[in-house]
This record gives structure tokens, C-alpha cells and sequence, in this order.
């Protein structure tokens, strides 16, 4: 039975040019072809978009993103929602799908794009410091929540593929960031959690709490 894993349309000009490089590469000699061709196969790997089965449960908060979760604050968020919430910071490394999804059915009521530094994303100056994109999710029942893309040190591309004004779906997907980094996202104070500190992750599938 063969098992077919998408690959986001993003990775496709990165693919395409370690396949000519790795080309190039052999007519000189196999041995020298291995190292980009090795690339290749990474960047296939990397880019690989897997379907999920998104939970049915209405009011559990999904996942944005994969990974590893390096921490759960209370924090109080000042520059949209100006108000006391639970802040959950995802780290994606380079073996994590980085494709990042929509947490819950809702309205993006503002997109806003921030250039900066690219600190590693593990740290805790890259929430404040390093480029980011910052999406404002408004749900049905007037409920706010906000997600941060992160770019790392590696990470120099974020995709966003939604915008101001669009209605959004559980479990969609909206964009990703290339090649390592951090997710963001800030749930009400009032959010029934279902993760720790630690644990792993996946975009989609994963319910990180449930709001009353």
C-alpha cells in the first residue's frame, strides 16, 4: 500500500534548486552529487504537509503548530488584546511539520506583519525581538485569540496565506515559517488547559484547551 505525504507548494522552488544543483553536481562525479542530493531529500522532508484528523470536539482549541512546548505563562498582552490571557509558546524545530493551522472556527479581524532580529527561537528575546507575524482570530461567540508566527535563526520566510476579514475553519491551514522557529498563541485567562510543559505537540490534531 503506498502512502502518499503532500509537500507544501512553498518548498517547491527550494526543491527544484537543490535538484539542479545535485544534476550539476553528478556530472562532475557521484561522490560529490551526494551532499546535494542528500539536500533534496531533507527539503522533501521538511516541507512534507501530512493530512490530519482534526478533533470534533466544538470548543477544544487545536494546535497551531507542531512541536514542543517550552512554556505556559499567564501574561497580560498589551498590544491587541489588552487583557490578562494564558500564553503557550510552541518551538518547532527542523525535524517538526511547520505547517501552521487555525486553532478555531472564527474571523481574522487583523493581520499585522513586524520585521526584527532572528535570535533562536527558543529564547525568550525572540517573542519580542526577532521578525514576526501576528494574526487576531475572533470565534463565534466573540471570544478573542491571538497567534504569533516567529521567525528562529535559521527561519528567514514566514507564509501567511490569510488576511483581514476571512473566515476560518478548525484545523485549516494558513501559512508556515521555513526552516525552524516559534509559534505563539494567547487564550483566554478563563481557557481549561490539556498540555504541560514539554510535551509535544501536533498542529491539527493536539487540543490545548477548552474554552467554558
Amino acid at each position: 500500500m503506498k502512502v502518499y505525504v503532500p509537500i507544501a507548494k512553498e518548498g517547491y522552488p527550494f526543491i527544484f534548486l537543490g535538484g539542479v544543483v545535485s544534476v550539476i553536481a553528478c556530472l562532475w562525479g557521484e561522490a560529490i552529487s551526494i551532499v546535494p542530493f542528500s539536500m533534496v531529500l531533507f527539503l522533501i522532508y521538511f516541507f512534507r504537509d501530512p493530512e490530519r484528523i482534526i478533533p470534533e470536539e466544538d470548543k477544544g482549541i487545536i494546535s497551531p503548530a507542531d512541536g514542543k512546548v517550552i512554556s505556559i505563562d499567564e501574561h497580560f498582552e498589551n498590544r491587541f488584546l489588552k487583557e490578562k490571557v494564558v500564553k503557550i509558546s510552541i518551538f518547532m524545530s527542523l525535524w517538526d511539520v511547520h505547517i501552521n493551522r487555525i486553532p478555531l472556527d472564527g474571523k481574522i479581524t487583523d493581520v499585522l506583519y513586524k520585521a526584527g532580529k532572528f535570535f533562536a527561537a527558543f529564547t525568550d528575546k525572540a517573542s519580542n525581538l526577532n521578525e514576526h507575524n501576528a494574526i487576531l482570530l475572533k470565534t463565534g461567540d466573540h471570544r478573542y485569540i491571538l497567534l504569533i508566527q516567529i521567525a528562529g535563526i535559521i527561519a528567514r520566510r514566514i507564509v501567511c496565506r490569510i488576511k483581514t476579514g476571512d473566515e476560518v475553519t478548525r484545523g485549516q491551514k494558513f501559512g508556515m515559517i521555513c526552516f525552524g522557529s516559534r509559534v505563539e498563541i494567547y487564550l483566554p485567562s478563563d481557557t481549561q488547559l490539556k498540555i504541560k510543559v514539554g510535551e509535544h505537540v501536533k498542529g491539527g490534531e493536539t487540543i490545548l484547551g477548552d474554552l467554558p
